[in-house]
Order: structure tokens, then C-alpha cells, then sequence
């Protein structure tokens, strides 16, 4: 073989492994570059992929193209479910714990933040260490299994009754438990109270259906009297019948109020020009504290009502003159505070207890339904009636009443770190 042919031959073959080498070199290359695009989609970046380009793994990349669109649209709507379960489960009424087995906290709502932390963030806190200063009735409800009705008096001692719920399940294979706290005592007094307007219902319905003939069975009675011997001793006796009918038909209207009271048309309310309308209804008006600078939001007709009826409670109930005083201010933020304040004779435990269930009255001829009906009114606003005897007698009548902004669970905490 002559050297040119060995020449030649050795020339084809370094061309044909520089050319193997090469291609190899771009296999990898691309192989490498797919690999990054893969890692990409993997770690949820789904911008748009370029065009591909020649070689084995075209296809593929054609294929991934076609499939970065879908991944985005669904990760978006996968977004957008987590938002709105997200902002559910924040905006909830319920307080929401989530807690690994161990009692570490994962994750908590707005409801949970202000009934046990203050509205503080308590992530990665031990809620079972916190409970060891809690009443007893709750680290009893938290340690038994399933659902759980407990009973706990408040700051102000009023008794708050709440549902308690824990449900166990596993997050990302690791066991977690949801613990959900609800305070029932409103519900349970709209309950009652439902429960008492549909007895007046009855009540009115059947006595107005009385009422209506005997009225009208006086009315031909006096026409038959006429001229008789007895006729103005009979006539005594159809007026007092006439009288009792209207006392009668007037009582049961104070009762139709309380059965019948309208949902409340709430409105930003300015303080300051609200309490010179009240004082204007009521011109020997006394006011003490510091206006809220926070608007109002709630019906102004409805709490101004209440306001005036707890006034005149407060005047009858046999204090000096001018001891009656409207105490104006704030507690938690964008909570509202006002109290009526007397000197009178005041109200014994016992009366305290009953004086906001309907029909209980200590007044000659009282009805029993003027505190209940302030009650109701000021709970339909998301707000808080309460009673407190005073030191060196009298009475403070306590409402507190929540801005737009804020939480019904700031109305009644369970705080687990105060102090």
C-alpha cells in the first residue's frame, strides 16, 4: 500500500472521530440544555420556550412546548383557588388552628389570632405549652377526642359558651390537628330570643283574636243600654271593659315590637354629630370620655333608641339628680365603649342575672322587654350588651360596639398570652 493510500485513509478516519466527537459534544450540549428546560418547568417557571432546533431531541422539545401552556393555565388556576380558599378560611368567624401532634402551630386565621394571641402571628409557638395557664375547661375540650361544648366566664365576668372541634389528617404525609374554637353565647341568645318571638306570635294572634269581639260585643252594649234604669252603672262597667281592652291591646304592641324588630341598616356613623342628635332628644344629656374618632357602623335610629330607653331606665332608678352620665370611648381598636351610668338603687345578683331574659321585670307593670330588646338590637350589630353593678351602688350599662373594620372575636377574647 503506498503511502498516499495510508495518508488518505488516516485523514478520512480522524475526520470521521473529530465529527463523532463533535456530535457528541452537541448531544450533550443539548442534553444538557433540555435538562435545564425540564428543571425549569419543574420548579414552576413556565415562560414561553424558544423554537426548537434540529436534532435528536426536537421532538421532545416540540412536545414541551406544547405543554408549558396548559402547566401555566392550571398553576394559575391552581393559584387562584388557594387564594380564595386562602382568604375563606382567613375571613372566618371560626378560630383556626392548625398544629402538628406535637403542639407546634403551623398556621393560624384572623378569628384565632385575636380570641388567643392578641392578634399576634403565633407561628412556630407551642399551642399545648400555652394552654398550660388556660382554664380548665379548655385544655379539658382540647385533650378530649371530637367535638366539645365548654363554658368559660370572661374578663368582665359574662359567660361565654363555645364549640371546640379538632379533626386529625395528614399534610404533605406528616399527621397535623385542626383545632376550630366557635363562641356560641350570641347564637344561643338570637336562639332564645327566636324561640320567645315566636311564643309572642302565638300569644298576640290568639288574644288579638279575643280582643277584637269583646271591643265590638261592648260597643252594642251601650247601644242597648240606652234608656235602661242601670244605664250609667253599666256604663261604668263597659269603660272599665274598654280600658283593659286597650291596656291589653297596648301591652301586646310593645310585645310586637320585640317579636317583629327589623335587621339593622347599618352606616358610617360620625360619633360627635351622633351624640348632639341624642342630646337633643334627650336635653338633660350628660356626657363624659373621649369621642371615637373611628366612625361608627351601625343603624343610627336603632342604637339611638336603645340609648334613650337605657336612659330612662337610668333616670327611674331613683338616683340623685344629674347622676346619670353617657361615658363615651374606645377599648380594642375599632371597638367602640359606652355606658350608662346611674346612682340608683342598683340590681341584686339575682336581678342581674334574670334582667336581660324577656319578661322579667322588677317594675310594677313593667313588661320585662325593655333590656331584652336592647340586647337583641345591639348583638344584631355584632356588638355587646352587658350589666355591671357599681361601687357604692348603682349600675353601669356597657355596650360595645364594633367599627366596619373590626373583628366580632375582639368582642370576647380567650387570650392565651396575656401576661
Amino acid at each position: 500500500m503506498s503511502d498516499t493510500v495510508i495518508h488518505v485513509a488516516l485523514s478520512c478516519a480522524l475526520t470521521a472521530l473529530v465529527g463523532l466527537l463533535l456530535s457528541r459534544a452537541i448531544m450533550r450540549r443539548r442534553g444538557e440544555e433540555l435538562a435545564r428546560v425540564v428543571t425549569r418547568i419543574c420548579g414552576g417557571d413556565y415562560e414561553e420556550l424558544p423554537a426548537p432546533r434540529g436534532g435528536a431531541f426536537r421532538d421532545v422539545y416540540e412536545e414541551l412546548r406544547v405543554l408549558v401552556p396548559v402547566l401555566k393555565k392550571r398553576a394559575r388556576e391552581v393559584a387562584q383557588r388557594e387564594h380564595v380558599l386562602g382568604a375563606l378560611v382567613e375571613g372566618a368567624p371560626m378560630a383556626s388552628v392548625l398544629l402538628t401532634n406535637a403542639g407546634r402551630i403551623l398556621h393560624t386565621n384572623r378569628a384565632a389570632r385575636d380570641l388567643f394571641f392578641e392578634g399576634k402571628d403565633p407561628k412556630d409557638g407551642n399551642f399545648l405549652g400555652l394552654l398550660e395557664k388556660a382554664p380548665e375547661a379548655l385544655r379539658r375540650a382540647v385533650a378530649n377526642e371530637g367535638d366539645e361544648l365548654f363554658s368559660i366566664d370572661d374578663d368582665e365576668q359574662v359567660r361565654q359558651v363555645y364549640h371546640l372541634a379538632k379533626r386529625h389528617f395528614e399534610m404533605d404525609g406528616d399527621p397535623v390537628v385542626l383545632v376550630v374554637v366557635n363562641n356560641l353565647t350570641r347564637e344561643l341568645h338570637k336562639q332564645e330570643a327566636d324561640v320567645w318571638k315566636r311564643m309572642i306570635r302565638i300569644m298576640a294572634h290568639e288574644l288579638n283574636n279575643s280582643l277584637a269581639p269583646i271591643t265590638s260585643m261592648v260597643h252594642s252594649a251601650r247601644i242597648l243600654a240606652r234608656g235602661a234604669a242601670e244605664e250609667k252603672k253599666l256604663g261604668i262597667v263597659f269603660d272599665t271593659v274598654s280600658e283593659r281592652a286597650e291596656h291589653l291591646r297596648s301591652f301586646l304592641e310593645g310585645f310586637a315590637q320585640f317579636a317583629r324588630l327589623p335587621a339593622p341598616r347599618k352606616a358610617d356613623v360620625e360619633w360627635e354629630r351622633f351624640l348632639e342628635g341624642l342630646g337633643t332628644m334627650w336635653p338633660s344629656l350628660r356626657i363624659e370620655g373621649e369621642v371615637p374618632t373611628t366612625k361608627g357602623w351601625f343603624d343610627p335610629a336603632q342604637i339611638q333608641q336603645v340609648l334613650i330607653n337605657l336612659l330612662k331606665n337610668a333616670e327611674e332608678a331613683g338616683g340623685p339628680e344629674g347622676s346619670v352620665v353617657l361615658v363615651v370611648g374606645s377599648t380594642d381598636p375599632g371597638v367602640s365603649r359606652l355606658v350608662v351610668r346611674d346612682r340608683g338603687q342598683g340590681m341584686s345578683p339575682e336581678v342581674m342575672k334574670n334582667a336581660l331574659l324577656p319578661f322579667y321585670s322588677t317594675k310594677e307593670g313593667g313588661t320585662g322587654l325593655g333590656l331584652p330588646l336592647c340586647r337583641e338590637i345591639v348583638e344584631a350589630h355584632g356588638g355587646v350588651l352587658r350589666l355591671e353593678g357599681r361601687e357604692g351602688g348603682g349600675l353601669d350599662v356597657v355596650l360595645r360596639l364594633p367599627s366596619k373594620s373590626a373583628t366580632a372575636s375582639g368582642l370576647g377574647k380567650l387570650s392565651l398570652t396575656r401576661g
